[in-house]
């Protein structure tokens, strides 16, 4: 098959597939690209945004919700923090709490809706209570994320020297143990 053949086929595909295509798999995909493309806003230097690397920033960021069985979703969000760490490492942004909360965020919801793009085909009939659900257990797990990113902030105010490094090392054995168990649980199935 000659190369013109072969792009003729991926055309004609490409072309059924849009015609095939239903609303809510469409929506999650777009959902995706929103918070993607926000992500990035509040992570990279309104500098960097508006230069000369701003549409290919805009595709790193969009690239998931077209391709989201891929590793797009990873570097995505790479793409956020390295440039939340050049604005604030670069560019000697302040650390906002506000920013790192959105940040995390809209990392979290642009990951998990590309994770349910990458599941729902583009041409299938999903009822609105799955993405709905979906959305409300997203939803929950951000606000839970952000209340105990809130109050861990609060006791580092209040802990200094050697109780918040006891405390430290204490959350890093249970996040080991808690990632050993879960593998282990893994093998077994």
């Amino acid at each position: 098959m000659t190369v013109l053949g072969t792009l003729a086929q991926r055309i004609d595909r490409a072309r059924t597939a849009v015609r095939r295509a239903t609303v809510v798999p469409l929506l999650v995909r777009a959902g995706a690209a929103v918070c993607g493309l926000l992500a990035i806003t509040v992570a990279w230097p309104v500098t960097v945004l508006t230069g000369r690397f701003s549409v290919f920033i805009a595709a790193v960021a969009i690239y998931p919700a077209f391709a989201p069985r891929g590793r797009g979703a990873t570097v995505a969000a790479v793409a956020a923090v390295a440039g939340w760490i050049l604005d604030t490492a670069w560019y000697d942004a302040p650390v906002a709490l506000w920013r790192v909360l959105a940040l995390a965020t809209l990392l979290y919801l642009a990951h998990t809706l590309t994770a349910l793009a990458a599941v729902l085909p583009t041409d299938a009939e999903v009822d609105t209570d799955v993405v709905t659900g979906w959305l409300l257990r997203a939803g929950a797990v951000t606000l839970v994320s952000a209340v105990l990113t809130v109050l861990a902030l609060g006791l580092t105010a209040d802990l200094a020297g050697g109780a918040f490094l006891v405390a430290t090392l204490a959350g890093l054995a249970a996040a080991v143990g808690a990632t050993t168990l879960l593998a282990r649980l893994l093998r077994r199935s």
